[in-house]
């Protein structure tokens, strides 16, 4: 799906590229490439066209996986995004990825003068909201294991392309018991 047709099934309609009221810049990234990094101020906003990034929080001597996004998903450094101040986490593209992405002034500016802007700007935060409640929400309810397999059910294509360390990390345990999982789920 590209942006304009997420936007158009958001705002149940049926604009183009030109009838947007900020411009979108395709671009395409390679796989290990740092979209957004340690401490600088976002300024972006991206939309998934093909691919897979992860965020990336530093945490003690570590570093944590936050989230995975993939094709039709909206990420950036969210907080820096909106507060302008530098962020405390990185996005890494773990593939080739094809995105949209809007800047943060033309974003603005759109808000001043576009009730589609707007009303499109509230949808999309709510869906980020929702995911990040869900997500925080898996974490204190669910096993390890139950997250794996929510995962697996919900995103198994992308999975194959996510080195295994990775998703053990964006789970919180070790490869090995991710391991035990994976057997025990194929026996």
């Amino acid at each position: 799906m590209l942006f304009i047709d997420f936007y158009n099934k958001i705002l149940k309609a049926s604009f183009t590229y030109s009838d947007l009221p900020f411009p979108m810049k395709k671009v395409t990234v390679l796989k290990g490439t740092s979209i957004t990094t340690y401490g600088q101020v976002e300024d972006s906003l991206y939309f998934m066209n093909k691919g897979i990034v992860e965020m990336t929080i530093k945490s003690y001597m570590t570093e944590k996986i936050i989230d995975f996004f993939f094709e039709n998903d909206f990420f950036c450094g969210y907080t820096s995004f909106l507060d302008q101040l530098p962020t405390d986490v990185q996005i890494t593209t773990l593939m080739d990825s094809e995105m949209e992405i809007i800047e943060r002034k033309d974003l603005m500016s759109a808000y001043e003068f576009s009730l589609e802007a707007n009303k499109f700007g509230r949808i999309a935060t709510e869906h980020g909201y929702i995911r990040k409640s869900n997500r925080e929400k898996d974490l204190l309810t669910k096993t390890a294991e139950e997250r794996y397999a929510e995962m697996f059910r919900t995103r198994s294509r992308y999975i194959s392309n996510i080195p295994v360390n990775k998703i053990a990390k964006y789970l919180g345990i070790h490869p090995e018991s991710l391991s035990r999982i994976r057997n025990k789920m194929n026996s």
